[in-house]
């Protein structure tokens, strides 16, 4: 078990109320076509926790682990790189040539005298603009990134290594989304964002068709009576919309979903708490680099404003604390993607908190280990002897 740590949880009083489909079937039908014909497609391993189960009081927690995902080291490279693809095949649409190309096609470098032309953009804490930049060199464009002051030089290595160009601003996440945004405009750059606004929401949506993807395959590997609850981190709120619409499509009755966030960039939790978009202000402080987002996407937020069955804000020590956990298991789970993990323990220890998500001895948890050690430098730093 971890330390016991303070935490905020707050049940979603909107929990349930119908709402707006944001992520149609026939979306997620076609992502899923489109990255599973990949070269590279594998599933991800689910990973029972048995011994981390027990010490919980639950009956099983499974592990979705994506530290392997297309050697990129995350699950991002589901979202990103599917919406390189498709913004291209637009883009060559619009030109004159034909429509719905394949992304297949796009990597054979069919139309590549046309794509060297044209330049994609995204802001990153660093999985996203690695997944982006991947996608541009796989599907043959010009790739310019921007990060903001403290993502690490590892983490900008690793996407200028798939050729793109890297850019740092000073400022938050949210401050370099919006550079990105700034320049794509000026110079006539595609943007792929994770994050949506009004009036720019396609984009996002693919990605997170895409996303459903992780969750689809731990549907598929899950045996035995269905997970109960799901633990799953929330940044911009992307991936967390994209596992409570799957969560839905594939398992009846859902498992209750619990988002969990990093206290000193808990967006989603104030949106909560306030049933209105919010912006949390601040340097956005936290381990968990890939959660530092302080403003929701408007689609995810549609998503989870009713799918969410509570909101949680975790210490960055309990983040440290579960990779350190896993490490011990032999499991390589970066500091943002133990964050559902790290919610799912912290509520397990606390006898309030189980009553009020109904967390029992016959509760069966599915969680994501959305990344690897995607800056190895840091990974070893808090792991210590276990690397």
């Amino acid at each position: 078990m971890l330390t016991a740590r303070p935490f905020r949880l707050f049940p979603n009083p909107r929990h349930g109320v119908p709402g707006v489909v944001v992520l149609p079937a026939g979306g997620f039908r076609r992502a899923k076509a489109e990255i599973t014909g990949w070269a590279g497609y594998a599933p991800t391993p689910l990973r029972d926790l048995a011994s981390i189960a027990a010490d919980a009081r639950v009956a099983r927690i499974a592990l979705k682990d994506e530290s392997g995902r297309f050697g990129l080291g995350s699950f991002k490279s589901l979202g990103g790189a599917y919406a390189v693809g498709n913004l291209l095949a637009d883009a060559l649409a619009r030109q004159g040539g034909a429509r719905g190309i394949r992304s297949s096609v796009l990597a054979a470098g069919t139309y590549r005298s046309q794509t060297e032309a044209m330049t994609v953009t995204c802001a990153t804490d660093g999985n996203h603009g690695r997944s982006v930049a991947w996608g541009a060199q796989r599907f043959h464009c010009r790739c310019v990134i921007f990060v903001h002051e403290t993502v690490s030089q590892g983490r900008i290595d690793a996407i200028a290594a798939y050729g793109a160009e890297v850019i740092r601003v000073p400022g938050t996440y949210d401050d370099s989304v919006r550079e990105a945004s700034r320049q794509a405009e000026q110079h006539g750059w595609l943007v792929v964002s994770d994050t949506s606004w009004p009036g720019y929401t396609e984009v996002p949506r693919d990605i997170m068709q895409g996303y459903r993807l992780m969750a689809d395959e731990a549907a598929d590997q899950w045996d035995g009576p269905p997970p109960t609850h799901v633990f799953i981190q929330g940044g911009v709120g992307g991936a967390a919309a994209a596992v409570t619409v799957q969560m839905r499509a594939r398992f009846q009755p859902a498992p209750i979903a619990v988002v969990v966030e990093p206290d000193n960039a808990a967006c989603l939790l104030a949106s909560a708490e306030l049933d209105e978009l919010t912006a949390v202000p601040g340097n956005l402080d936290t381990v968990m680099a890939g959660l530092a987002c302080g403003e929701p996407s408007l689609l995810a937020w549609e998503e989870l404003r009713r799918a969410a069955a509570a909101f949680m804000a975790i210490p960055d020590e309990a983040a440290i604390e579960t990779m350190r956990l896993l490490a011990d298991r032999g499991i390589v789970a970066g500091e943002s993607g133990v964050a559902g993990l790290a919610g799912c323990l912290l509520v397990a220890a606390d006898a309030t908190s189980r009553v009020i998500l109904g967390l029992t001895a016959d509760s069966r948890v599915l969680v994501f280990s959305t990344e690897g050690a995607t800056d190895t430098e840091l990974y070893q730093k808090l792991i210590g002897e276990r690397a």
